[in-house]
C-alpha cells in the first residue's frame, strides 16, 4: 500500500499534493468548526460590518470613535482567542505532516510550496460555504 503510494506521488507529484492538501485542509476545517462557537463567531462578524459602517460616520478624536475602536479591538481579540483552540490542537500534527511532504516533494516539485498554498485557499473556501462557517 506505502509502495503504491509512493509510486503515486513520484508519477504524479502535483495532483498527488493537491489531493494531501485537500485533505489536511477538510481536517483543519472541521476541527475548527468542532471546537469554536459558530453562531457567537457569525455574530461578531456581523458587530465588526456595523462597526465598521459607524465608524465611516465619526472622526478619529470623536469620542464615539473611541468607543467603535475600542469594542472592534474587543471582538478581534475574542476572535483571536477562539482560533487558538484550534491552531493547538492541529499545530504538532501537522508541523509533522508538513516536515513530511518538503521531504517527499522537494526533490519531485521544487515549487510544492505554492501548489499547496494555492490548491489549499481554494478548498479552504469550499469547505468553509459548504459547512457554513464564519
Amino acid at each position: 500500500m506505502i509502495e503504491k503510494l509512493i509510486s503515486f506521488i513520484g508519477v504524479y507529484p502535483v495532483v498527488s499534493l493537491i489531493i494531501i492538501s485537500s485533505i489536511v485542509t477538510l481536517v483543519s476545517t472541521l476541527v475548527t468548526k468542532w471546537l469554536t462557537n459558530q453562531e457567537h463567531l457569525k455574530s461578531l462578524k456581523e458587530r465588526q460590518k456595523v462597526i465598521q459602517k459607524d465608524l465611516k460616520n465619526h472622526k478619529p478624536g470623536e469620542k464615539m470613535f473611541e468607543e467603535l475602536q475600542a469594542e472592534m479591538l474587543q471582538i478581534t481579540m475574542t476572535t483571536m482567542k477562539s482560533s487558538f483552540k484550534p491552531l493547538l490542537v492541529t499545530i504538532i500534527p501537522f508541523l509533522l505532516l508538513f516536515t513530511w511532504i518538503k521531504s517527499t516533494y522537494d526533490g519531485l516539485l521544487p515549487s510544492w510550496i505554492w501548489y499547496y498554498i494555492i490548491s489549499s485557499i481554494i478548498f479552504s473556501l469550499i469547505y468553509r460555504k459548504v459547512f457554513k462557517m464564519a
